[in-house]
């Protein structure tokens, strides 16, 4: 082709096309709009979570952030602040060189999902921690190396206690049981997926005292797809709003198995006045009210008597022997039991 259309033979060939016919009009206008729908699409780095999904993970990383907040302050005896400043989707390996080359990295098992996901804490909130419980002041200093022993010991125990507010916050999606698999420092030692793997990135902003840093949460897909479905709003609501499962049932029972209760044996007991109780001196005697010599003493949890018991040894030990439930009580023997004003 010799010849070169100018701009406005080529204007001139244009308006010759949409006059021609109102068909012919409407299939190049409706060519033009199929153009402008066309979205790039990057096989590197394919979109595997929905905008939803990623709001229901920062929903349940809030409620993450919270209770770490609590849990450290409390060991910590200082002002922690922890909270969700971003959730995003990117490779395995743009993770890895977002963070720095001295960092502490501990690889997570997600039991009973499949696979690790890694908690990464940046260096100036690690220190601050460790001089904190050693005593000092968690005065930010810049430090750039690997862990000792020691501080990896102190940083296990600081791990399992957040891993601990993991499986609070995943409660209404799965019965998470997050463990500690080891500690990295490099992280060209923690590669847990191939690099062009695609995972969900939880950047929690982290204030302890006056310094701030980050901890990155960083969830690999295949460990996370299992439960995607339940990614969602409606279920997360719904999960909400149904209160107290069977699931949720047991997680409370394993927890109150491991409270500490006082246990009381009870002889008797008899009102005096403060100048009687202020005049007690070693060898006194007091006579107790309606107690006699061969009654069975109440055993009290906390507060509340729940059983009768006989006083007696066990080696060089003082102990009591359990002699009856009080709930197996009859209607008369109950109404005696608690007319002293004993609360049941």
């Amino acid at each position: 082709m010799t010849d070169i259309l100018s701009q406005n033979e080529i204007d001139q060939l244009l308006t010759a096309f949409s006059s021609s016919g109102d068909v012919e009009s409407e299939e190049v206008s409706h060519h033009v709009s199929d153009q402008r729908k066309i979205k790039i699409y990057d096989f590197k780095r394919p979109d595997k979570f929905s905008k939803e999904q990623i709001r229901t993970v920062s929903i349940m990383h809030e409620t993450f952030a919270r209770l770490t907040t609590t849990s450290l302050s409390a060991q910590l005896r200082s002002l922690i602040h922890v909270h969700v400043a971003s959730v995003d989707q990117l490779t395995y390996e743009e993770f890895i060189r977002s963070i720095p080359n001295q960092t502490t990295i501990a690889v997570i098992n997600m039991d009973p999902l499949k696979g690790s996901a890694i908690l990464e804490i940046d260096p100036s909130v690690t220190f601050s921690i460790i001089e904190r419980l050693f005593g000092g002041k968690g005065e930010g200093t810049k430090i750039s190396r690997e862990l000792s022993d020691i501080e990896s010991s102190v940083m296990e125990g600081v791990i399992v206690r957040i891993l601990g507010n993991m499986r609070e916050a995943w409660s209404q999606v799965v019965d998470l049981r997050p463990r500690l698999g080891q500690i990295e420092t490099n992280p060209q030692f923690a590669q847990i997926v191939p690099p062009t793997e695609m995972v969900v990135l939880v950047t929690l902003e982290t204030k302890v005292g006056e310094v701030e840093g980050m901890m990155n949460f960083c969830i690999p897909y295949i460990t996370i797809e299992p439960i995607i479905g339940k990614l969602s709003a409606q279920y997360w609501y719904s999960s909400v709003r149904r209160g107290t499962t069977a699931e949720n049932l047991n997680i409370l029972r394993e927890r109150l198995a491991s409270v500490d209760v006082d246990i009381v044996a009870e002889i008797g007991k008899i009102n005096i006045t403060v100048r009687e109780a202020l005049a007690l001196a070693a060898g006194d005697v007091i006579r107790l009210q309606n107690v006699r010599i061969n009654d069975d003493m109440k055993l009290k949890l906390g507060n509340k008597p729940k059983f009768l018991c006989k006083p007696g040894l066990v080696g060089n030990k003082v102990a009591v022997q359990i002699t009856k439930k009080i709930e197996d009580f009859g209607k008369e023997e109950f109404e005696e039991l608690t007319a002293e004003g004993d609360e049941l």
